[in-house]
């Protein structure tokens, strides 16, 4: 099987819009793209979004910082949908491994999305405390990696390696830059993709040879210059 795109987004009405595209396999929404679309009730605005998103998996993210809460508001969180997948941050803020909050709501096979993984290290340590039958995800934040000037490629190679015993388990490239990392998670052997909406818009529209272009870039010069009425 290919590389399963999800989009990565909390607006209802963009949901709702992607929800009826084939490309789209599932939703990623975090805490910051919930404030971002104006949600003002976590839980109200979740059960809206699951009434468009009933059947594609989408991740909806804890937002405690202690393993009692976390693992209270993800038994909760679960019990939204089937299709859920409760995500939950690899450290809380204080830099602890979340492994004890993984591993409890892991055991009650309760579907999980591991959020803000930056290494195979983080990755294994992840692997020692699930099982081998309920769904988990791991979000490798490849983007973010790359803005801070870390080559996130090899992580993802070691961490899909570790992950090659555990068939309930995908590696998801996270934070997305550009349509072209696609093709690299593609290439990579990543399960999953999640990607903003203008992105997934883009990657749709692959296919143009190079000579088209440079033929469009040309004219699109020519153009700004004769609006701008430029002389020399």
């Amino acid at each position: 099987m290919g590389i399963k795109i999800f989009c990565d987004i909390a607006d209802l009405q963009i949901i709702k819009k992607f929800n009826k595209k084939n490309i789209v396999k599932g939703f990623t929404t975090n805490p910051s793209l919930m404030r971002k679309a104006g949600a003002k009730n976590y839980q109200l605005y979740s059960k809206q979004l699951l009434k468009v998103c009933n059947k594609k998996p989408i991740s909806l993210e804890v937002f405690a910082d202690d393993h009692k809460s976390m693992v209270k508001q993800g038994k909760k969180i679960s019990e939204w949908g089937k299709n859920v997948y409760v995500k939950v941050p690899v450290v809380n803020s204080k830099n602890r491994f979340t492994g004890k909050t993984i591993k409890e709501l892991n055991g009650q096979n309760i579907k999980l999305n591991i959020t803000a993984v930056y290494t195979s290290n983080q990755t294994k340590k992840i692997l020692k405390v699930i099982d081998k039958k309920s769904k988990v995800i791991i979000s490798i934040f490849a983007g973010r990696a790359g803005d801070s000037g870390k080559d996130p490629v090899p992580e993802f190679l070691k961490s899909i390696k570790l992950a090659k015993n555990y068939k309930n388990v995908e590696i998801l490239w996270a934070s997305v830059r550009e349509p072209y990392n696609y093709v690299q998670a593609k290439q990579l052997g990543c399960h999953i993709i999640t990607i903003p909406p203008k992105i997934i818009e883009k990657i749709q529209r692959f296919g143009k040879s190079f000579n088209q272009l440079t033929l469009e870039t040309v004219k699109a010069f020519l153009i700004d210059s004769k609006k701008s009425k430029f002389k020399i």
